[in-house]
């Protein structure tokens, strides 16, 4: 499968789950501009059957190569990106993983018992970053315990395996060709910036910034009942030059720290 195909799949998936983040790019497009993705982010635990190396397959089978990795102390995950060397309109892709032996027996747990649940079948192919929440039907309950813990383990735990978030690159928009400007926009149509660390992330001299909508609310199917839980968001990333004038094309993880937050549950 080329890398075309596996990332319409994906986009169709996180669009229909997700209203919001169709009726952004939309407003982007009705306002006249093109929209060009930067990245696409996944979400994922250390357990060897889900982690890094087996959700980046697809990917590695259509020609993308590892090109950096990161380290989220606070948060306790892991990540890493990566490039297509020869189709440069192609996204990045960025895929973190939680650092579980980190964290209570409890989270252990119950990410063992949910890798555990996950149908062999999906394990054994490439399936596994199309299949959302694929061990069945959630416990509210054990959701908010996990919040106590981290908000990122709780959102893979009732969410799955799907694009956590699509990035628009702002070097290619015309009229909006600012963070702030993008920003401002957005909040004019009604939507939340995420203000964790400030509305922007990072700076020209870090060769990148970046911000992004928070998530929006969606209505979840949990054993206790249906409840409202954040979904997934769009991020917005402006790149600049190195000083040898190539594009950077990495990320900065105090950034993308803050840019996980855009999951956050309201409480």
């Amino acid at each position: 499968m080329n890398a075309n195909t596996v990332l319409d799949r994906l986009w169709t998936i996180y669009t229909t789950d997700n209203p919001a983040v169709q009726k952004v790019h939309d407003t982007f497009i009705n306002s006249g501009e093109t929209v060009v993705n930067d990245h696409i982010a996944f979400r994922t635990f250390d357990n060897p059957l889900i982690n890094i190396d087996i959700l980046s397959v697809p990917f590695r089978n259509a020609g993308y190569i590892e090109k950096g990795e990161y380290h989220f102390k606070q948060k306790k995950l892991y990540a890493k990106h990566f490039e297509h060397p020869d189709n440069k309109s192609l996204p990045l892709v960025f895929i973190s993983q939680l650092l579980t032996s980190e964290f209570s027996p409890f989270l252990q747990n119950i990410v063992k018992k949910t890798v555990e649940s996950i149908p062999k079948k999906i394990l054994q192919s490439d399936e596994l970053i199309y299949s959302c929440n694929s061990w069945g039907i959630p416990s509210y309950e054990i959701y908010r315990e996990l919040l106590k813990e981290s908000e990122y383990a709780a959102w893979v735990y009732f969410s799955g395996f799907r694009a956590n978030h699509f990035t628009v690159r702002i070097n290619h928009l015309h009229q909006l060709d600012s963070v702030e400007k993008v920003n401002s926009f957005l909040k004019e149509h009604g939507f939340k910036i995420n203000s964790s660390g400030g509305e922007i992330k990072g700076s020209p001299e870090l060769f990148l910034e970046q911000s992004s909508i928070m998530a929006e609310d969606i209505e979840v199917q949990f054993q206790e009942g249906k409840f409202k839980v954040p979904g997934c968001f769009y991020e917005f990333a402006k790149r600049y030059p190195l000083p040898d004038g190539s594009m950077f094309m990495g990320f900065v993880a105090d950034s993308a720290d803050k840019i996980f937050e855009s999951t956050n549950f309201k409480k």
